[in-house]
């Protein structure tokens, strides 16, 4: 089994990716692959709404990076995505990225486990971890928790290292979803049918 982590950070080494490495460390213990991919620090171009990929199957910007996280959300078996907090929210490259991910390749996503983290160097990392969840809330992903918010507080490099208390949760955090993963991996149950959404229809109306 694998798990897509999301590094949201301009910072490829920060505070976002040793909170994400702490994590991928404790996946490895539970015998699962974390592969961690950071967005980088190019423009990454926003959704513009133009509905190409309700046509084509995929974003009209089928830029690197989309491709990459396109053909590794199709083969992850879970998802966490880390961003550092800017003004109370994840940073503006991500979501740009993340838009389009989950409006054009949703569908790989859907019903696989998913969590967000979020660190900061004082506040805003409760607002930045609920903006990501409804990334996860809107496509029918099972959203796992730990017990206390998924963030850790570091300013300085590395220095998330020492918060103690956000390492626990994240070490708990990545143990959760281990143990679901197995549990659907371990299910013969087939996922729920989605029921298409009255939006989707009229956007299809709209575009046809």
């Amino acid at each position: 089994m694998k798990v897509l982590m999301i590094n949201g950070s301009p910072h490829a080494t920060g505070n976002t990716y040793e909170a994400l490495k702490h994590m991928a460390d404790t996946f490895r213990e539970e015998g699962i692959e974390a592969d961690i991919v950071h967005i980088g620090t190019d423009p990454i171009q926003g959704c513009i709404g133009c509905l190409n990929c309700l046509q084509s199957g995929t974003c009209a910007y089928n830029d690197p990076l989309f491709k990459l996280l396109e053909a590794k959300a199709k083969e992850c078996d879970a998802l966490v995505v880390g961003s550092p907090v800017y003004y109370a929210g994840p940073t503006g490259s991500l979501c740009a990225i993340l838009d389009r991910l989950f409006c054009a390749a949703g569908r790989h996503l859907s019903f696989k486990p998913a969590a967000s983290v979020s660190v900061c160097s004082r506040s805003g990392s409760s607002a930045a971890f609920d903006r990501l969840n409804k990334y996860f809330t809107m496509n029918n992903m099972p959203v796992v928790s730990s017990h206390n918010w998924n963030s850790a507080i570091g300013s300085l490099p590395g220095e998330v290292t020492t918060d103690r208390e956000g390492m626990e949760v994240l070490r708990a955090l990545a143990r959760n979803m281990a143990w679901l993963m197995r549990k659907i991996k371990a299910s013969d149950e087939e996922s729920p049918k989605k029921e298409e959404p009255e939006s989707a229809k009229l956007i299809r109306w709209v575009t046809s």
